[in-house]
């Protein structure tokens, strides 16, 4: 199906940008529910919240063979995620949205959850499962979002290709682990 896009005129340009300019970045061309992309954006703030947490825990309570540079990968990952949810704020805010910190109910919303691990290996385990959760649920808010938002899809692209590359170095940490 070829679908022809008709480009606007300068003076319907400049006419749309005078109306509503209180939304600042969100001109009438956004195509898609604002309120329902802020809520997927709470969710995967509350998801990189939880993780950077999980990483941190990891990185102070990682003991064994290559415990030390395990460690400092889990505080590499913490960083990028914290990373991650600053991002995901700012665009929530530019969307006229808040986001949610709410530390009570970060685990509730989280799409991944918060387990602790006791041994290195459970560690690099768990958080190998949340970074294949967060890849999935980003890819799927991508394609939700498809073309109505390419804003937001283009930043979540940009955080998908590090959780990918979180999953195949702690994949390859855990590879490196000896077996119990």
């Amino acid at each position: 199906m070829n679908t022809q896009i008709i480009l606007s005129d300068i003076p319907t340009l400049r006419d749309r940008a005078r109306k509503n300019i209180e939304s600042g970045a969100v001109t009438p061309g956004y195509a898609a529910d604002r309120a329902a992309v802020v809520s997927h954006l709470n969710a995967a703030l509350a998801t990189e919240l939880v993780c950077m947490l999980r990483y941190r825990r990891h990185h102070f309570m990682a003991k064994g063979l290559d415990a030390k540079s395990t460690a400092d990968e889990f505080m590499a990952h913490a960083n990028e995620e914290l990373g991650h949810a600053d991002q995901l704020a700012a665009r929530i805010v530019q969307l006229g949205g808040e986001p949610d910190f709410a530390p009570d109910s970060l685990s509730h919303r989280s799409h991944a959850e918060y387990v602790a691990g006791k041994s290195l290996t459970e560690m690099i385990r768990e958080d190998l499962v949340a970074e294949r959760i967060a890849i999935d649920s980003y890819r799927e808010l991508i394609q939700y979002l498809d073309h109505a938002d390419p804003t937001t899809s283009n930043l979540l692209r940009a955080i998908l290709a590090v959780e990918e590359q979180h999953a195949d170095e702690l994949s390859d940490l855990l590879v490196r682990q000896p077996t119990r």
